[in-house]
């Protein structure tokens, strides 16, 4: 009987140990806030994954991994979003290193989905979606399931699931956000990102409060801050903290945002009194003028006036004007006043009431879009948004814009064409018999190009109009106005101080093509701006983009001499036109497309490493000056069908430039045989050796290779 019970022990054992060896070591399934559904009315669902002991799955940046994703099959109609990731946890190997990104335990995903309102009650539901993840401990492994929940259709408001409804409910609540009880500022170098988040006034309850600073950890969205790399955080001496974050040597170059979730052991404190363990950071970055002013506390009225540090309000208003009157000599202003003194030359000779009424003009162009700066500025904060002086240097479109006008401006000074009288009332000569209008747009011109330029003693001055109340920052603004058009206020009521001015003459043709210059520097900036905005293949498009421009404005130039025919000139106005479209079209800054692929630097460790994974691996082997590579990305990675095909299979993309020399990359191409760029291959998982694509590529061949 004994040795029975034994052999019956061992059987037990035996046949647990297997079952254990045989579950799943992450199961899926679909749950939903509602038990029932409601036509037109969007509902709750989550992926449910239960993970066994040491076992992760990955969070939206993955860090190494795959993030977990849905393909949903819903009948017409019927719309899913994205998934709603909560707060992720730093995964750490055995040795404790940083592996990744993720979640361990029983994690719920929720999605929100919204039916047709013309959906019939009475009927039924079944949502299903393919869910797939990659799951790891020691070992990484491919996980895929079909999930899938059934809720009937009723014109009844929902009432929760028994089971699921309240567990559902809370993962919402917990997602993380941003919240006003909380200011972010984030600046930004080569090589690090500070990140400064302070409570705001009579916000919310700081994490640490009376206590040891707590655990803190950033996870950057799009992998811009190195997930594996040391972040120091310390307390700022008011409530807050300060965050060192390492900047990724694989992230994003380009971005001009910081965005993530910032996770403390002890929640964040929201306004409404809730306690988050996740707060959603979404923030422009500020310079370093700004960022210095936040840090000192210039944002917080109720703790400090914000132009305590400037000697109060007076001391803030002096430096506005000192500040104002230096931006005339900045680079970015001088060459339009370089313009102007053209139309100081013209009217030496003029009645001093005239010349007085330029200027009063002039300053008040200047004064009108100050004050249209400052409204917006005022509008978009009273919004929530965290914006800085040259905000709109921020926007890609804006700079092209400008760029292109300022390319126009430049031309024309160099003699390339001529505004006609009605072009010349809009501002483009300056100096027309409607030349007030000309004055008044040349101030809003000063204005615009001014913006970028913080100026010695204007730097306090404007972290203050940014923190003060509406009206003082008006104040602040127009007295920075009037000390950037003071110079021209001062030559036009002094017609002596006109009259010391050189007589016109032959030597205003020559500096006026002289002027041209520091305006194709300004473009030359602007452009350089536009290069930390936007992809490295867009940069192409724009300056073929300005080419056009500039071709539109010699083509204007050349028809429409003066003499010309009236069907000369007509066909002249139309080919300008027509080019500086096409030129605008083509050069115009275009937001990244979601299915947008993101490349990762090549090298032979992250081929293995993505190989391990068994992950599909798109190799690009290229060069800025190989003139077929870079036909080969605007062919293919603008095809919308390669865009899906690389989303959809999560296929890992590394890109090896071989612009400047690099032996590893030569060694690469050895191997092949091959010793010219472009070379693409495909890592495809279970083959030992990759596909081979051809020089010339076109979207099928693409497609073609992925499929094997």
């Amino acid at each position: 009987m004994t040795k029975f019970l034994r052999m019956l022990i061992l059987a037990a054992i035996c046949i647990a140990g297997g079952t254990q060896s045989l579950r799943a070591q992450v199961q899926a399934s679909l749950v939903a806030a509602d038990a029932s559904v409601q036509p037109g009315r969007p509902f709750a669902v989550a992926l449910r994954l239960v993970h066994q002991p040491h076992w992760h799955t990955y969070w939206l940046n993955p860090g190494t991994g795959l993030a977990t994703a849905l393909s949903w099959k819903l009948p017409p109609g019927w719309k899913a979003g994205e998934i709603q990731w909560p707060s992720p946890e730093v995964l750490k190997d055995a040795d404790g290193n940083i592996i990744g990104n993720g979640y361990e335990g029983d994690l719920l995903l929720p999605v929100e989905i919204t039916p047709p309102a013309d959906e019939a009650p009475g009927s039924s539901i079944h949502v299903v979606a393919t869910a797939t993840w990659l799951m790891c401990q020691d070992v990484c492994k491919p996980g895929k399931a079909v999930v899938g929940i059934g809720l009937p259709i009723s014109n009844d408001p929902p009432l929760p699931d028994p089971l699921w409804g309240a567990r559902v409910r809370a993962a919402l609540d917990n997602l993380p956000r941003a919240d006003s009880a909380w200011r972010i500022s984030a600046l930004r170098d080569s090589k690090t990102v500070t990140l400064l988040v302070t409570p705001a006034g009579g916000g919310g309850v700081v994490p640490a409060a009376g206590r040891a600073t707590p655990s803190l950890h950033f996870f950057a969205d799009d992998n811009l801050v190195g997930f594996d790399l040391p972040q120091a955080a310390k307390p700022d001496g008011r409530g807050g903290f300060v965050f060192d974050l390492a900047v990724s040597p694989d992230g994003p170059q380009n971005t001009v945002r910081l965005a993530g979730v910032l996770t403390s052991d002890r929640g964040w404190t929201a306004a409404d009194g809730a306690n988050l363990p996740g707060l959603r950071i979404d923030t422009p970055f500020v310079s370093l003028a700004e960022f210095t002013a936040a840090a000192k506390g210039d944002g917080a009225a109720d703790r400090a006036d914000p132009a305590e540090g400037a000697g109060g309000l007076p001391g803030t208003l002096a430096l506005a004007f000192v500040g104002g009157m230096i931006l005339n000599l900045m680079p970015c202003v001088f060459p339009v006043l370089g313009i102007k003194i053209l139309g100081f030359v013209n009217q030496a000779g003029g009645e001093r009431r005239k010349v007085v009424g330029h200027g009063l003009v002039f300053t008040a162009g200047v004064l009108a879009s100050f004050w249209a700066l400052a409204s917006v500025l005022a509008a978009l904060r009273a919004g929530g948004e965290q914006l800085g002086w040259g905000f709109q240097l921020q926007s890609p479109a804006f700079v092209f814009s400008l760029a292109a006008g300022i390319l126009l401006f430049a031309l024309n000074m160099s003699g390339v064409f001529e505004f006609g009288l009605a072009a010349t009332a809009v501002g483009g000569g300056l100096q027309t018999k409607s030349g007030l209008a000309g004055s008044f747009f040349t101030g809003v011109l000063a204005t615009v190009v001014a913006t970028p330029c913080s100026a010695p003693f204007l730097a306090p001055a404007l972290g203050a109009a940014l923190a003060l109340s509406t009206a003082q920052s008006f104040l602040i603004f127009t007295v920075i106005a009037l000390g950037l058009s003071t110079p021209y206020l001062l030559l036009s009521a002094f017609p002596g101080a006109v009259r010391v001015l050189p007589r016109p003459g032959a030597w205003m043709e020559t500096f006026r093509q002289f002027m041209a210059f520091p305006l194709y520097a300004t473009v030359g900036y602007l452009l350089w701006v536009l290069a930390g905005q936007v992809e490295e293949n867009r940069m192409l498009a724009i300056f073929f983009g300005l080419v056009l421009v500039a071709m539109g404005a010699w083509a204007y130039g050349r028809w429409r001499a003066p003499g010309a025919s009236a069907r000369r000139a007509r066909f002249g106005l139309l080919a300008g036109v027509a080019l500086i479209g096409a030129g605008a079209w083509a050069g115009w800054p275009q937001r990244p497309s979601p299915m947008d692929v993101t490349w990762e630097k090549w090298s032979p460790e992250a081929v293995a490493r993505l190989r391990s994974e068994n992950r599909i691996i798109y190799v690009d082997f290229t060069a800025r000056w190989c003139a077929t590579c870079q036909a080969n990305k605007k062919l293919v990675f603008h095809s919308d069908d390669v865009l899906r095909a690389f989303r959809d299979r999560h296929i890992a993309t590394l890109r090896g430039d071989w612009t400047n020399q690099d032996p590893q990359i030569t060694a690469e191409l050895a191997k092949y045989r091959r010793s010219a760029v472009p070379f693409n291959l495909v890592w495809l998982p279970g083959h030992a050796d990759p596909v081979i694509l051809p020089s010339l590529l076109t979207p099928s061949v693409v497609l073609d290779a992925l499929k094997g």
